[in-house]
């Protein structure tokens, strides 16, 4: 078992801050998402010009970008987290050293976060939903004229 004195259990604070600070930041996207996209169909609404339901999908694709990211370097830092609390001997990290460029590969890669089962369903509905949502108006408007 690895001595956890003072030093060590700040380093762990100062990371986990970062891993909740991280995982806040993957909120707020997505409540901006839901604003964005609300306040569109809203302005449809309101104008009834159909471009406003695509018009959320560009911004939703960037949302996607960005929660992909904070979600990747939330899991960079959980695997800093694990290494700093770690027996393994090679897995030693220096005292305050926050280096998650150390942590490559697997469920790392940006592409892993990206395609990950809660980011994808999230985002990729939500994005079927407008377009659906898109041919149905179009289907309807073309059935009343």
């Amino acid at each position: 078992m690895i001595k956890m004195d003072s030093n060590r259990i700040k380093h762990l604070e100062f990371v986990q801050n970062i891993i909740t600070r991280m995982n806040s930041n993957s909120f707020q996207i997505k409540t901006w998402t839901i604003t964005l996209v609300t306040g569109l169909l809203a302005v449809y609404s309101s104008t009834k010009e159909k471009n406003f339901i695509l018009l959320t999908i560009f911004p939703l694709l960037l949302f996607w970008f960005l929660d992909s990211y904070y979600l990747n370097q939330e899991r960079k830092f959980r695997g800093l987290y694990n290494d700093i609390i770690s027996d393994d001997p090679k897995n030693e990290i220096s005292l305050f050293k926050m280096r998650p460029d150390l942590y490559v590969g697997g469920s790392f890669n940006y592409s892993s976060s990206f395609f990950s089962k809660t980011i994808i369903s999230f985002y990729l509905s939500i994005i079927i939903i407008m377009v659906g949502v898109y041919f149905f108006v179009n289907a309807h408007n073309h059935n009343i004229m």
